[in-house]
């Protein structure tokens, strides 16, 4: 198995301000575009050629992943023509980059660290058509659902109101070049999208060669601001923390404990307290303020006279709050300044590009 297919589009409504200008999938989780670790999971399956799903003009993802030399692999943006019209459409429109291979289907905002390669080993010795990722969840409603009698999967209900298990569909599909003609055989549903459920279930009830399995360890869909918070904790709490400080100026009445990384150029004084988990990016300055646990902070952040824990800022933001800000999203270039003192303290904050606050 050599392609794949990862997904980058959509409109992220969910994520609003901080989508209105910038694609979801470039949200920094512990200082790295999402869209990074799919990549990075990928290329650890064997991956050669990667073919990205993006909207229609655009042009921001393209600077961003480059040609894919930089993780020795061939990526290639590819439009969906139409618009966003579900991830039944995604696939279709990509037939002539799939040619007749197999291939992954991975959507872009899926977040999980564990390998991939039981999933292609289990798809390649059952010489499957289709294999799916599910993963227990305590809410399925809002994914498609699979029903399993008897240890079989019979078929995926798109967001039940009544799901028939608490087995999501993850976002990792392997497919091979069969599942095209489900994706022209379904018919849009009643919300306008063609449904990669309603393909799925096309290739089971068609009688096709369909094997499922279950996402070791952590999964987690980032659609909403909590689920981002969640996953950049995740990460930060399996990051290898190496040269941690990398030359950064600490003064002497810097407290640092438990894992921290800190970008050159960054500058610690007066009185910090850093606590780890935490990244700090490059060229940073940061004075009387403590940085709490799960707090990662982007390139060229200037931060004062703050308290903030779990939370991500952005590049080149420039907090001087004079309170404590917590369970927050801080956007590119934003600045968040204090008026005055007020109640109650513990501000929550998801704060969209270019945005000034007073609290």
């Amino acid at each position: 198995m050599r392609k794949a297919l990862l997904a980058a589009g959509g409109r992220a409504t969910r994520l609003r301000p901080i989508t209105h200008t910038l694609n979801k999938h470039l949200i920094p989780l512990a200082n790295k575009p999402m869209l990074f670790y799919g990549i990075e999971t990928l290329v650890k399956a064997g991956i050669k050629e990667i073919f990205v799903n993006v909207n229609p003009g655009e042009m921001e993802l393209q600077k961003v992943l480059g040609d894919g030399s930089r993780w020795s692999v061939s990526i290639k943006c590819i439009e969906q023509q139409g618009g966003p019209l579900g991830l039944a459409h995604i696939v279709k429109n990509a037939q002539s980059y799939i040619g007749n291979e197999p291939f992954i289907f991975y959507l872009g905002d899926n977040v999980i660290l564990d390998s991939i390669g039981h999933m292609v080993e289990k798809f390649q010795r059952d010489n499957l058509d289709m294999c799916l990722a599910f993963a227990h969840i305590a809410n399925p409603k809002q994914f498609g659902v699979a029903e399993i009698v008897n240890g079989k999967l019979v078929r995926i209900i798109e967001k039940p109101e009544n799901p028939p298990s608490d087995l999501a569909q993850t976002g990792i599909y392997l497919y091979s070049p069969k599942i095209f003609e489900a994706v022209k055989a379904i018919q849009p549903s009643p919300r306008g999208e063609y449904e990669i459920s309603d393909a799925n279930t096309w290739m089971i009830e068609k009688g096709y060669n369909v094997g499922w399995v279950e996402v070791p360890g952590w999964w987690k869909d980032t659609g909403k601001p909590e689920d981002l918070l969640e996953g950049n904790q995740f990460i930060m709490s399996h990051f290898r923390f190496e040269d941690n400080k990398n030359g950064a100026k600490i003064g002497e009445r810097v407290q640092i404990q438990g894992r921290i990384q800190i970008g050159e150029g960054t500058q610690l004084d007066e009185n910090v307290l850093v606590r780890g988990p935490v990244i700090i990016g490059k060229n940073c300055v940061i004075k009387n303020s403590y940085i709490g646990p799960y707090t990662s902070i982007g390139n060229e952040v200037e931060i004062y006279n703050t308290e903030i824990e779990n939370s991500i800022v952005f590049d080149a933001v420039d907090i001087n709050a004079g309170t404590r800000i917590v369970d927050s999203i801080i956007g590119y270039n934003a600045a968040v300044n204090s008026a005055h003192a007020t109640l109650p303290l513990g501000h929550k904050l998801i704060i969209g590009d270019n945005t000034v606050v007073e609290i």
